[in-house]
Parts: C-alpha cells; sequence; structure tokens
C-alpha cells in the first residue's frame, strides 16, 4: 500500500508540472529507469561499451575544457598578469578583489538563466565569447597596452566564464550519464577536471615563458574555438528533456 501510494502521489506531480500524459510517460520511463539500475551492476566493461564511451568521452571534455578555457589562470596567476600590465601592489589587489566580485555575481546570474536559454546555448556563449576575449587580450599584450584595458578585458572574460563553463559544465555532467552509470560516469569526469586544472597550473609558467602572455592566452583563446564546435557537434540542448531522452540523443539513438 505504502509503495502504491507513494507512486501515485509520484504521478500526480507529475501531471500537474506537463499533464496527465507527461506524468504517465515520465513516471513510466522513470521505473524502468529504476528496474534496469537494480537488475545490472556497473561495471568498465560497460563503461568502455561504443555508446557509453560516447558519453563519456563528452563529459571528459566537457571537464577538461572548463579548466582549459584558461580562466582559471587569471585567478591562480593574477598577480603575475596585473603586474605585467602595469599595475602596482595595491592596484593588483584591488583588481583580484574585483574579478572574485564579478565571478560571483555572474555565477548567480547563471543560476537564473541556465533553466531560461538552455545550457547547450550558455556553453555556447562562454566558449565563443571567451574565445573572442582571450584573442583581445593576447593582442593588446602583443602591443604593449597597459593599465586599466586589460582590467577590462579580464572582467568580461572571467564573465563569459561565470555565465557558462563555470557552473553550466557541472550540471551537464549530472545530466548526460544513464542512471546505471552516472556515479562512476560522473567520478571519471570529475577526476579528468581536476587533472586537467593540475596541467594547466602546471604548464601556465611554461608557456608564459616560451611563448610570451600573448601568444599562452591564444592558445587558450584556440581551445575554447574548439570547444564551441565541440559543443555544438556533440552535446543536445537539455532543457525540457528527460535524463532518458538527453542519453538517447547523445548516443545518436
Amino acid at each position: 500500500m505504502a509503495k502504491s501510494g507513494f507512486i501515485d502521489q509520484a504521478r500526480q506531480v507529475l501531471a500537474r508540472i506537463g499533464g496527465q500524459p507527461y506524468g504517465n510517460e515520465t513516471l513510466r520511463e522513470i521505473q524502468n529507469a529504476l528496474a534496469m539500475e537494480l537488475q545490472a551492476s556497473t561495471s568498465w566493461h560497460e563503461v568502455v561499451s561504443p555508446s557509453v564511451l560516447k558519453i563519456l568521452v563528452t563529459g571528459v571534455v566537457l571537464a577538461a575544457l572548463q579548466q582549459w578555457s584558461g580562466i582559471n589562470i587569471i585567478f591562480n596567476y593574477a598577480e603575475e598578469i596585473y603586474r605585467s600590465a602595469g599595475y602596482g601592489v595595491s592596484g593588483t589587489l584591488f583588481n583580484i578583489v574585483i574579478t572574485g566580485t564579478i565571478n560571483l555575481v555572474f555565477t548567480i546570474g547563471a543560476l537564473v538563466l541556465v533553466d531560461r536559454f538552455g545550457r547547450r546555448a550558455l556553453m555556447l556563449f562562454g566558449c565563443a565569447g571567451i574565445a573572442l576575449f582571450h584573442t583581445v587580450l593576447g593582442l593588446t599584450y602583443r602591443v604593449g597596452t597597459k593599465g586599466l584595458m586589460i582590467l577590462l578585458i579580464t572582467l568580461c572574460t572571467i564573465a563569459c566564464y561565470a555565465l557558462s563553463l563555470a557552473p553550466v559544465t557541472w550540471v551537464l555532467i549530472s545530466e548526460i550519464f544513464p542512471n546505471r552509470i552516472r556515479g562512476l560516469g560522473v567520478s571519471i569526469s570529475v577526476s579528468a577536471l581536476w587533472l586537467a586544472s593540475f596541467l594547466l597550473t602546471f604548464t601556465f609558467p611554461i608557456l608564459n615563458q616560451g611563448l610570451g602572455t600573448a601568444g599562452t592566452f591564444w592558445i587558450y583563446g584556440a581551445i575554447c574555438m574548439a570547444g564551441f564546435f565541440f559543443v555544438l557537434a556533440r552535446v543536445p540542448g537539455t532543457k525540457g528533456k528527460t535524463l532518458e531522452e538527453i542519453k538517447s540523443r547523445l548516443v545518436g539513438t
């Protein structure tokens, strides 16, 4: 009786969201997914199967893209970046406070926009915007521009990141995997994210010394443009879609 009553309540809630047909269909999909999860234990053999591997690669690339967009370099090496732009100690500290504030404000804004415009649209916007501002930032360093212009460009870059890749990547990683492998898939993707973060932080001084600040940011801009086309080709729109529908679109079924 308790189980039957719970199912009826769930059906009523889903019906209020999208109508009776939607409620019945969604509840059936949830029950089927749970049944499959109970019947099958996740194994590495299943994870590397062609259909699931396709989703896993998408999750890993999105995780790495979030880090290799280069934004964390602005946070981690802010002192060096602003000092090379002509700022003193007090000016650098003030700029760091501003960058943190912009990051917070636009991340909150992303919470409002993510369901309104969709994950895919925000990711495309973020990749294109960051690529553009990295290109401009590289040009300003190449021609020797100092001061306020550098600050404004970095703030615009951070705003694009906070509206898109920073929060939306986490949402997508949690949505794209089927229920039965979600735990393992998310774990692998998050591990890739932190590995990419380490490599980004470790390689920046090497790239900066070898290519200069301009060349380094142009590389990050190129990575973001590659990420734009990857999202365009591989990430489906998830707005209003169930987890099962997202999975079907990812594997092309």
